[in-house]
């Protein structure tokens, strides 16, 4: 670890050999590919949990990520360099084909099964269920079910809470969110809270999607895989 002049702490130093041996330890276990001009990313993202830990060399690190038989020091690892971008209705193209080619086919037997494969802090999910639900005009007679999954824990505690700040739908029409959000109050001010007829449509389950076998029973009508493809290469 070193120190400025001004005695305030920076980033640890990695060796190339330390994000060499991290690099393909993440790889292997996750598939996600990190290129050389991610060291000084990794450094600066790690840094803080090797001072929460007391440790002063990525060796140390990596020894303890790698000795810890649960898998939870190398997940919460992962949640620390996982880059975590999305919006409500991004890319909406996607989501009026749901509405406008996907439902239509779908009327007769009134069910539908949807992966979320990488949701995030839970906006793509979310918006699904709202399309899902806006997109008929009997939702109650509708059997919507939707897996909502990721690799990070962190993330999919966010999404399974359901709380946004408010500048998170910014761009969503007044009238959507009012329909499908609930607002807070006092403490909970400048908070939104997703409606319980959404929540009620999803389960959030953590996956890895470089596993062999994923524990999905029911045939799938859609899978949503965006965003998440550029990060393996295999």
């Amino acid at each position: 670890m070193s120190h400025s002049p001004g005695g305030v702490t920076m980033d640890y130093g990695i060796t190339s050999d330390e994000f060499n041996r991290f690099r393909t330890l993440i790889y292997d276990e996750s598939g996600i590919s990190l290129g050389d001009q991610k060291q000084t990313l990794l450094a600066s993202r790690l840094s803080k949990r090797l001072r929460d830990l007391g440790l002063t060399t990525f060796t140390e690190y990596y020894e303890q990520v790698t000795g810890d038989t649960t898998k939870e020091e190398f997940t919460r690892m992962l949640d620390l360099i996982s880059t975590n971008k999305t919006d409500f209705f991004r890319e909406p193209k996607h989501f009026d084909y749901l509405r406008e080619r996907i439902l239509p086919e779908l009327e007769k037997e009134k069910r539908i099964r949807i992966w979320s494969s990488a949701c995030s802090t839970g906006e793509e999910p979310y918006t699904i269920a709202m399309t899902l639900y806006e997109g008929v005009s009997d939702p109650q007679r509708w059997d919507f079910k939707i897996l909502a999954s990721d690799l990070s824990t962190r993330v999919l505690a966010k999404a399974a809470s359901g709380l946004y700040e408010a500048d998170r739908v910014r761009d969503v029409s007044p009238e959507v969110v009012r329909r499908n959000f609930l607002r807070g109050r006092g403490e909970s001010e400048g908070l939104l809270k997703v409606k319980p007829h959404l929540a009620s449509m999803i389960q959030f389950r953590r996956l890895n999607l470089m596993d062999d076998r994923f524990p999905i029973k029911s045939p799938l009508d859609l899978i949503f895989c965006r965003n998440v493809m550029i990060y393996f290469d295999r």
